[in-house]
């Protein structure tokens, strides 16, 4: 994963986490919205899965 920039608005509404380079820290789950770091999560797979083809594997 590249980052979190992309996630910002995301990243305001999940609740309480903290972020490393390409690392997200959450300490409970009931700290955090899970509706967005679902929606973070499934974002972040696709926009993986769109770097992978876009680099040929």
């Amino acid at each position: 994963m590249p980052g979190f920039d992309r996630y910002s608005h995301l990243l305001s509404k999940l609740g309480k986490h903290r972020t490393g380079k390409a690392c997200l820290y959450i300490k409970r789950l009931s700290d955090v919205d899970l509706r967005v770091l679902e929606t973070l999560v499934s974002a972040s797979i696709e926009s993986m899965k769109k770097r992978k083809v876009a680099d040929g594997h």
